[in-house]
């Protein structure tokens, strides 16, 4: 069971960058941060807007020293076709059509076959961070997912509602 302050899970697998089709391992991210997001499916309801405000913060995360992966369990060639109604994504658009990489972070519903929604922040050495996991009906919030971002990137205490900017209770 993955768990956060130890080593995420490793990871292989067939993705889309832009309109073209690549493999990503975990390692292609080792020294940056990576903040990586599963959601159930391609052509649904809660996904796109979840995808295209990543997609609208993707340059914030990028000063950050961070790289964003959206992750499914559709094909790339679902996620190229659905391109044609949200875009081309600027960040990796992992495939786990095989649903290993969701069963490995703890995602997976196996009786639906589909991920539900999580969140994962991987430092740059590869150690997961941050973990959050919900149902499928509620999107996530970016906002959100920078303020802890930055928070980690501290490495000091941050008391509950810290905002980027604001004291923080020092070296823990």
């Amino acid at each position: 069971m993955v768990k956060v302050s130890e080593k995420a899970p490793d990871f292989k697998m067939e993705g889309l960058l832009g309109r073209e089709f690549k493999e990503f391992k975990l390692e292609d991210f080792k020294g940056k941060w990576l903040v990586m997001f599963f959601y159930p499916l391609d052509f649904t309801f809660v996904c796109p807007t979840e995808i295209t405000a990543f997609r609208e913060e993707y340059e914030e995360f990028k000063k950050l020293n961070a790289e964003v992966m959206a992750v499914s369990v559709d094909s790339v060639y679902s996620h190229l076709a659905w391109t044609k109604e949200i875009g081309e994504l600027p960040f990796p658009w992992g495939s786990d059509i095989t649903k290993k990489v969701s069963s490995d972070y703890g995602v997976l519903l196996e009786d639906k076959g589909i991920a539900l929604r999580g969140l994962f922040i991987i430092d740059p050495d590869g150690v997961l961070r941050y973990q959050l996991v919900h149902e499928l009906n509620v999107g996530r919030s970016v906002e959100e997912t920078l303020r802890v971002l930055l928070a980690l990137q501290t490495g000091e205490l941050c008391p509950a509602n810290w905002k980027p900017g604001a004291k923080t209770l020092g070296k823990g």
